[in-house]
């Protein structure tokens, strides 16, 4: 019998969809549901100590609710603070996002790497870890960004970015010091690979940026290979905490991605 248990990914906002988009590549017949905590949004601003009371909890009723096979949280902020309680919590694979500081390391030649995500997230020790761990021998710049997330959102509602404020918010790497030599940038934010064309063409100097989506996309398939999904996958649920939200002006990127019904917690 086809398993007709969905994905759930869970973000605070839509960045998440740049986790989703990878994962429906390689498993496209695989349900789908998104998880937008916009009644919580931003979390990049909210203190660790409320996000880990936030998230457990709600992904324990989300988990209830819609009985998923397996979670991705598609948030590094939540990742990085809340992703242990989160899988000593439920009994069923949850799938983390963390910045990918180990490809970055690989493809950079001058050694030096910029972190780009949220002020929750560059602060946490776990970037710190990954750093000594997998670019020890490289210089690690770090910069937070809520505007960067801001900008995401709104670009997905139809607004075209500011060259103006993307290159603003790079200075606060490249103008570091030691900044004029990234090479490598990690989008350590799951909002920021939505504005990657744009991030691009705003940056002071050449730079490639890299982000986990594909990665995670990997670890789910790994996880779900026994999975006998059903022929089609059929219209994915988009889900929100809120109702106080613009939510046909997200409709259209939603249905991009497969998500073609859109509910309330």
């Amino acid at each position: 019998m086809p398993d007709l248990r969905p994905l759930l990914f869970f973000d605070s906002g839509i960045g998440g969809l740049s986790v989703l988009a990878p994962t429906r590549a390689l498993l496209p017949q695989a349900p789908l549901v998104y998880v937008a905590d916009n009644g919580g949004f931003p979390y990049g601003t909210r203190s660790e100590a409320e996000i880990a009371a936030r998230v457990p909890a709600l992904l324990g009723r989300l988990a209830e609710r819609y009985d998923p096979r397996l979670i991705v949280i598609a948030c590094n902020t939540a990742s990085t603070i809340a992703l242990s309680a989160v899988r000593a919590a439920l009994d069923l694979p949850v799938v983390g996002t963390v910045p990918a500081i180990k490809p970055a390391a690989a493809l950079s030649r001058t050694r030096t790497i910029g972190v780009l995500g949220t002020e929750a997230t560059v602060r946490q020790p776990y970037v710190d870890d990954l750093a000594a761990r997998y670019a020890g021998d490289c210089t690690v710049l770090r910069h937070g960004s809520a505007e960067l997330v801001t900008l995401a959102e709104a670009a997905l509602r139809g607004a075209t970015p500011d060259r103006k404020r993307l290159r603003a918010v790079l200075r606060g790497l490249f103008e570091q010091p030691g900044g004029e030599q990234i090479d490598v940038i990690v989008n350590a934010c799951t909002h920021f690979p939505l504005l990657a064309p744009e991030l691009a063409a705003a940056a002071l100097q050449p730079v490639q940026f890299v982000d986990g989506g594909e990665g995670i996309a990997r670890r789910v398939a790994h996880l779900t290979n026994a999975t006998q999904w059903p022929s089609a996958a059929g219209p994915g649920l988009a889900v929100f905490t809120s109702g106080d939200g613009e939510f046909a002006s997200l409709a259209p990127a939603l249905a991009r991605h497969g998500l073609r019904t859109i509910e309330t917690l």
